[in-house]
């Protein structure tokens, strides 16, 4: 059984610590401690019980998924990985860190990828110890049901990575997309911008929460709202991801939404905490505004 080590036990982190489960892999999965890893872990269970209530999982698959994660305390487990797969906040210096302390303990074959949703991949690959062996894994939330993955390479992403990574995307049931090393990459460049002006029309009144998302779910045939979907990525994330797209090109049709700032300011950071442009705390979600 192939092993792969997940470093980050969020959102993300978890999301893809239960799909590659699912689909036969050895999961050492690690967070700031032992506790918030077996954290993601409990949560984990539940989501698979959820998809056991559902009659979408046998019982039996679930427990074996389960027990192919284990959380660890540290890193030092993660030698045994032949991939190492970064799930942290969408912030540098915590990806820095991470890198250069997982660069101690990878093996000499294995792969150190990112679930970066926008930073670039060249910059990020000088803080491991081959960058040769470093490379993108953007997952999509939620990953187990979500189908895509993009793979982007940096300048010295070896093409054995490259190949070795898009295999590892396709084994678990995704359609893999190669994409280039720019800002945002695909689907970020394209969905954060349309994210950042909904926040810019909802600040200078043209249209309610629910309006601008109902405008944007019927009209342009998305299964939800950008102001709905914003809050489901987390406030905070979209807000980071612009910076890079706007502090990565200098381009002005970046710039940030005030009313964006101004949430993630407020600590209204979407569903993962009860409130952004939403408010969560009842029985269905309401317009904070």
């Amino acid at each position: 059984m192939d092993t792969i080590g997940v470093i980050g036990a969020g959102q993300m982190g978890t999301g893809i610590a239960q799909t590659l489960a699912q689909h036969g892999y050895r999961v050492l999965l690690s967070d700031i401690d032992l506790a918030a890893a077996e954290k993601g872990k409990a949560g984990i269970d539940k989501g698979l019980a959820r998809l056991v209530a559902k009659d979408k999982l046998a019982a039996a698959d679930a427990q074996a998924a389960l027990a192919r994660i284990e959380p660890v305390a540290d890193l030092a487990p993660m030698s045994a990985a032949g991939f190492v797969i970064e799930a942290a906040t969408e912030t540098e210096r915590v990806k820095q860190s991470i890198f250069e302390a997982a660069s101690k303990v990878l093996g000499a074959d294995a792969i150190l990828a990112s679930n970066t949703s926008s930073i670039p991949i060249t910059r990020m690959a000088n803080w491991s110890a081959d960058p040769a062996r470093f490379i993108g894994l953007h997952f999509f939330n939620p990953v187990p049901v979500m189908g895509l993955i993009e793979v982007i390479a940096g300048l010295a992403t070896s093409p054995d990575t490259i190949a070795r990574t898009k295999a590892l995307g396709e084994s678990l049931g995704k359609h893999v997309v190669e994409v280039q090393d720019a800002p945002g990459f695909v689907v970020n460049r394209v969905l954060m911008p349309m994210i950042n002006e909904a926040a810019f029309a909802l600040g200078e009144g043209v249209a309610s929460v629910a309006d601008i998302d109902a405008a944007c779910r019927l009209g342009l045939n998305h299964p939800m709202g950008p102001l709905q979907l914003a809050d489901f990525i987390g406030l905070d994330t979209c807000l980071e991801i612009v910076r890079v797209l706007h502090g990565s090109t200098g381009d002005p049709k970046f710039r940030l939404a005030p009313l964006l700032v101004k949430y993630v300011e407020a600590g209204w950071l979407g569903r993962k905490v009860g409130r952004g442009f939403y408010d969560y705390s009842g029985p269905e979600p309401v317009p904070s505004r």
